[in-house]
């Protein structure tokens, strides 16, 4: 099953961009996913061919018009998840990333100016993302960061199946810390624990190592997640 992307913008030369490079733009090639990116202005409506509005109840900016994006939408509906980059969304989530990678693809509709008339949301069943707690110019960035976040889950993708199998986000959790050579560098050396060869004590360390590190740097994931995470089993070393 090949995983589609159909992307609505106002400005389809934005795509594929670096999805066109790397693991992403290889799995392009190879069609394992395929991108369409479709302009919103097909749609635009009256002898102005225009996509917005001014803001109802006054205010700065212009409105995308629910007509013209419901047209658009309707022109490539197909039974594919419909989603929409907004800061209004819900945060993005490596589970939801997983979900959609495993379906057939996604219609993403990026917006710009002060965003899209809320009916829309009413009238269509589009679902509301957001990659963080900022502001874009517009949401092809957005779309580029879930769709990134897809593909490299798609079989054949990554050279190794296992991984995307521990990854930051995927218990809750930010990931492990990484170390490879030189052992020692600027007076730093790799634990030891990681050099002993034991890999149920290296196993402890680094499900220890994600727990106390999201509790520093993320608490709002433990507090997610249920709260305080099991220690390891006894005597499992940490850093040195």
């Amino acid at each position: 099953m090949t995983f589609r992307a159909t992307i609505l913008t106002l400005y389809p030369e934005m795509f594929p961009g670096p999805l066109g490079t790397s693991l992403a733009g290889r799995a392009l090639e190879d069609d394992v996913w395929t991108l369409e990116a479709r302009n919103i202005r097909d749609h635009a409506v009256g002898k102005h061919r225009t996509v917005d509005d001014t803001p109802a109840g006054g205010g700065a900016g212009m409105v995308l018009r629910a007509d013209v994006l419901a047209a658009a939408l309707d022109a490539v509906a197909d039974g594919r998840p419909m989603l929409a980059m907004t800061p209004r969304g819900a945060p993005l989530t490596q589970a939801r990333v997983r979900d959609l990678a495993a379906g057939e693809g996604a219609t993403i509709l990026c917006g710009r100016f002060e965003g899209f008339d809320e009916r829309i949301f009413e009238g269509r069943a589009i679902e509301p993302v957001s990659v963080g707690d900022y502001v874009l110019s517009g949401g092809e960035l957005g779309a580029m960061v879930l769709l990134d976040a897809c593909i490299r889950l798609l079989p054949g993708v990554m050279g190794a199946a296992s991984s995307g199998e521990e990854e930051s986000f995927d218990e809750g959790l930010l990931e492990y810390p990484h170390y490879t050579r030189p052992v020692e560098w600027e007076g730093r050396t790799i634990p030891e624990v990681l050099r002993s060869g034991d890999h149920a004590k290296i196993a402890a360390w680094r499900k220890q190592r994600a727990i106390d590190d999201t509790r520093l740097r993320r608490p709002d994931l433990i507090e997610r997640h249920g709260g305080a995470r099991e220690a390891p089993p006894s005597g499992a070393q940490r850093d040195t």
